[in-house]
């Protein structure tokens, strides 16, 4: 097991008078190796869950076991090190530097971990070779489609061996094209190299791709189901 999630809640003080419950006591446990959708409209929380999950943000109370490790209650500079060392993340805008080349954005992570000049280009070149992108290493992203931008973000995920990807909204911003390239190179990395995949989507033919989706409503998850695929 990779993830036990344990009555987590969340509430956000908005004033001392008013308080947003944007978990309500969610559990569920997520396997090495699973691919797994969660869906849910705007609002129902399932945002909220991936943050807590990618330790981007901590629960209010409950408890969030991650390869073992309960990570509830650390403090910032240590979530900071869980999230550069176990997880990687793609977001739905790329968030890629617009000044720095593809290699560049993509060595950034290990820049961050102390990784010598040397092994980042090493373990960036072969990044982006991994999502079929060689020969575009020094292009910036306005020189990218959006789908090859989407593409150095996936690279830029794995550079520091995750054994974890989030993915929010990944094909938000994308073409159908693209989505499908996006979407069946994160199968490849699923499939091939076993990596757990988190995806957070409201589009039902993208969840398609996981091989299970959970669903949100109001906080809490209503439904957990194999997906017809798998």
């Amino acid at each position: 097991m990779i993830i036990e999630a344990i009555d987590i809640k969340k509430i956000y003080k908005m004033d001392d008078s008013l308080e947003i419950n944007a978990l309500n006591g969610v559990s569920t446990k997520i396997d090495k190796g699973e691919f797994v959708a969660i869906m849910g409209q705007s609002g129902s929380g399932k945002s909220t869950f991936m943050h807590i999950l990618g330790c981007l943000d901590s629960p209010t109370s409950g408890k969030y076991i991650l390869e073992g490790t309960d990570v509830s209650n650390l403090n910032r500079d240590q979530l900071a090190d869980i999230r550069n060392t176990k997880i990687g993340f793609v977001f739905q805008g790329f968030n890629l530097l617009s000044r720095t080349s593809a290699l560049e954005n993509v060595e950034l992570p290990m820049f961050y971990a102390k990784v010598s000049i040397k092994e980042r280009t090493i373990r960036a070149k072969k990044a982006l070779e991994t999502v079929g992108l060689q020969g575009r290493e020094h292009n910036f992203p306005n020189q990218l489609s959006g789908g090859q931008q989407q593409r150095v973000a996936v690279a830029r995920s794995l550079v520091n061996n995750p054994s974890l990807i989030f993915a929010d909204e990944p094909t938000g911003n994308l073409d159908t094209k693209s989505s499908i390239e996006i979407m069946k190179l994160f199968v490849d990395l699923n499939k091939n190299f076993g990596i757990t995949v988190v995806l957070v989507t409201h589009e039902p033919d993208i969840a398609a791709y996981s091989k299970r989706t959970i669903r949100f409503l109001d906080g809490k998850i209503v439904s957990d189901e194999k997906t017809k695929n798998d």
